[in-house]
């Protein structure tokens, strides 16, 4: 149960719990939460709260939602590191819809837009890339450039 008087947000709660189970591994990559009716059961709160707490596991990039349900979203793995040298730049943004569609990119997956001087900038997608500092770069890792 959630507690409504704790002064954490009860839609807070239940993304806390639920994202708790997915980072223990008791909600596995793939495996379909329970219907919004069944976890305002387990939970005893409303639908709006349940969700409220998918919204932010879904901006969060741990959960897919389709018609079906809703899903552990896949890990995915890290498969570049960028160094981050002299006179490199990195932010993070929201992708386009274009920039989603090209880079296969879950709901709520931001993209990381690097810029080297006298280069155009280079987006990235931010799950499956690792920014590090140039004294960081690890021996067996690739790099983008």
């Amino acid at each position: 149960m959630i507690d409504p008087h704790s002064g954490v947000p009860s839609y807070h709660q239940v993304a806390d719990r639920i994202r708790a189970q997915i980072d223990a591994g008791e909600l596995a990559p793939g495996e379909y939460l329970l219907t919004e009716p069944a976890m305002e059961h387990v939970f005893g709160v409303g639908r709006a709260t349940v969700r409220r707490a998918i919204d932010i596991l879904r901006n969060e990039g741990r959960v897919v939602t389709t018609r079906r349900g809703t899903q552990v979203r896949e890990r995915q793995p890290r498969v570049a590191e960028v160094v981050m040298g002299p006179g490199v730049r990195a932010t993070t943004r929201m992708p386009s819809d274009l920039e989603k569609r090209a880079m296969s990119l879950g709901p709520g997956v931001p993209v990381f837009v690097v810029e080297r001087p006298g280069q155009e900038p280079e987006v990235l997608p931010g799950d499956r890339v690792a920014l590090v500092g140039h004294d960081e770069q690890g021996e067996g890792g690739s790099t983008s450039s």
